[in-house]
């Protein structure tokens, strides 16, 4: 192509199929507003076990699933035929042994073929499956929440894949009628069955007919939300909400996407956009390469090594992994002709992506292709089997999309915002063995009350979407009385100081104004004090850096002069968000709640008089 590169804001965008934008809009005199898309939802299979088998039998030899294996770290597939014949094996195992549907199958394996050839085994045996996060048995300190979903959910079968690396979560457990499955069984010091035993059971009829008597509206899987108390809820899914999600999602973004060709993902199975992902490619028929990397520190180079071997239709992402991923793309030109090849769509969850990351990630696309790329989010909750909203034209505007064929959402207003709720069949029946708490989230008409707000993108014009306003959980007061959207402020936030903050903690409960705790963006505190190869930590007292956040910070208190998004101080923590303590969710966020739990003396420090000499204040 040309040398001369197209500004990214005037170059079209790759051509992907997308669908109307065709929406009821209905306002009632209350001020209520419901808005449902008018394409009928087209469901694309009974379930998912049904939709394994039939692409099983129309191309039995395509691989499925894909997983790195053996010292050289070399892929290891398994066709559609393969992990149908696989899964069989493991739901015959179980209907053998009469593993009852009121007992789930708990999985502690992270993203594995083991671990989709037993879920799907579990679906068609009509036995729910409880995934819960690796970290809840492999991080010592966490197996209080291991203990607490065990005792709530109440396991017939365990699979610890990693028997060696589970060990010690399963000596804490009491495993009294309980089976346990893996891989190694003789690393294990309770009694286990090993994994390619399961898989050696003989095949029967009754599978098929298990497969074909399936209830759409029996649990499938206990699926955890994140817990921001200490105590997580499980969301009881069925066939029914899995299945119209898959389908919704199919019809919206699926084709554009390719998720019947070749898909990289990730995000744990444990949260429901990692599950969504593993599922949409066993029912559309598509190649899943399990990615063992993480946006974080020193695992994303797995990521993008796998990058570098495997074009894509579709990427996605949360926020500081596109940081990580516009970093290493500019550096190295192989990555980037490989990486925007087959590109067509990007997408970005669990926070807002600042806008120099995506300026740059369309600066490289166009240099490339001569094209910007579409990029998206979706919106919804594990409640809703996952997202059920999502943006499908082409904008420029940050928002969480309108709802995809099959969702109605009631907007009801609240001071200038509307709380927003959903109602449809890919909405959760309740939280299992929380009966009081269930009456609560339903409003009279049935709609789910997930507890956001959001705005019109434009109030005259519902069809350029909605955008996040703040979730009702994160509001706090000041001491004044003034309440304060935490979870909107820090998305300002965040992109007001952008490149130097990669998270904040937004604090001032019951205290006379707003400051906030800021994690830095190591790369980001680099280029503003031109220093390319200082140690961040060094940089953070750098007087470029803080007049940066200065400038940064009086720039969002002049464009938002309300008290409640006026921030007085900012101090950077130097110890990074801990996992350990669920602090940092298996998808990269943090957890508000949590993180100002544990960070209290931090919060006292930055609170203090006199003013501590690391606290940065706003430019007068």
């Amino acid at each position: 192509m040309s040398e001369e590169v197209k500004a990214p804001e005037s170059a079209p965008l790759r051509p992907v199929p997308l669908p109307d934008v065709d929406l009821d809009v209905e306002r009632r005199d209350n001020g209520e507003i419901l808005i449902r898309h008018n394409t009928p939802i087209e469901i694309a299979a009974d379930s998912v076990p049904a939709g394994l088998a039939r692409q099983a039998s129309l191309q039995p030899d395509k691989p499925h699933l894909a997983e790195r294996a053996g010292s050289e770290r070399a892929w290891r597939m398994r066709s559609f035929s393969q992990v149908k014949r696989d899964s069989d094996a493991v739901a015959q195992w179980l209907l053998d042994n009469n593993i009852p549907a009121e007992r789930p199958m708990m999985i502690l394996s992270g993203n594995s073929i083991a671990h989709a050839t037993m879920r799907y085994g579990a679906f068609a045996a009509h036995v729910p499956v409880s995934p819960v996060s690796i970290n809840y048995s492999r991080i010592p300190g966490s197996y209080d929440r291991l203990q607490y979903v065990f005792d709530l959910v109440k396991p017939a079968v365990v699979f610890a894949e990693d028997g060696a690396a589970q060990n010690g979560a399963l000596n804490a457990m009491d495993l009294s009628g309980v089976t346990v499955v893996s891989r190694n069984p003789d690393a294990l010091d309770c009694d286990a069955v090993a994994y390619d035993e399961v898989l050696s059971t003989p095949v029967t009829d009754a599978v098929e007919k298990s497969i074909t008597s399936i209830d759409p509206d029996a649990t499938t899987a206990y699926m955890l939300t994140s817990g921001s108390t200490g105590r997580p809820k499980a969301v009881m899914q069925t066939q029914r909400m899995l299945i119209t999600n898959l389908s919704q999602g199919w019809q919206t973004l699926g084709k554009a996407s390719g998720w019947d060709d070749v898909l990289l993902e990730w995000l744990p199975w444990s949260h429901v956009s990692g599950a969504f992902t593993s599922m949409a490619a066993a029912i559309f028929g598509g190649t899943l390469y399990i990615d063992d990397g993480k946006p974080l520190p020193g695992l994303f180079d797995e990521s993008i090594r796998n990058l570098r071997e495997i074009p894509l239709k579709y990427f996605t992402n949360v926020p500081t992994g596109y940081a990580m991923l516009v970093d290493a793309l500019e550096a190295d030109d192989e990555l980037r002709e490989t990486f925007f090849s087959k590109l067509g769509m990007m997408l970005y969850g669990g926070a807002g992506l600042p806008q120099p990351v995506l300026d740059r990630l369309q600066t490289l696309a166009v240099k490339t292709t001569g094209h910007r790329i579409f990029m998206t989010t979706g919106y919804g909750a594990t409640e809703t089997a996952s997202g059920c909203m999502a943006i499908y034209w082409p904008t420029d505007k940050v928002g969480v999309g309108l709802p995809m064929p099959g969702l109605t959402i009631k907007l009801v207003p609240a001071d200038d915002r509307y709380e927003i709720r959903f109602k449809g069949p890919m909405v959760m029946s309740g939280y299992y063995a929380q009966p009081e708490k269930n009456k609560e989230i339903f409003d009279e008409e049935g709609f789910y009350k997930i507890g956001d707000t959001v705005t019109f993108i434009d109030e005259n014009d519902p069809r350029q979407g909605l955008a996040f306003a703040g979730r009702l959980a994160e509001e706090f007061k000041l001491a004044t009385g003034t309440w304060v959207a935490g979870g909107n402020l820090r998305a300002q936030l965040v992109k007001a100081l952008a490149p130097a903050v990669s998270d904040a903690v937004i604090c001032g409960e019951n205290r006379d104004y707003v400051a906030i705790l800021a994690w830095p963006d190591a790369k980001g505190l680099q280029k503003i004090a031109g220093k390319p190869d200082a140690d961040a930590a060094s940089l953070l007292d750098d007087p470029a850096v803080s007049a940066h956040i200065a400038a940064g910070l009086k720039s969002h208190n002049d464009e938002n002069p309300g008290k409640s998004a006026q921030v007085k101080r900012l101090m950077f923590l130097t110890r990074p968000p801990d996992p350990e303590a669920h602090e940092l969710s298996d998808k990269g966020t943090v957890n508000q709640a949590i993180a100002k739990n544990l960070r209290a003396d931090d919060i006292d420090r930055l609170y203090a008089d006199p003013m501590a000499a690391n606290i940065i204040t706003p430019d007068e």
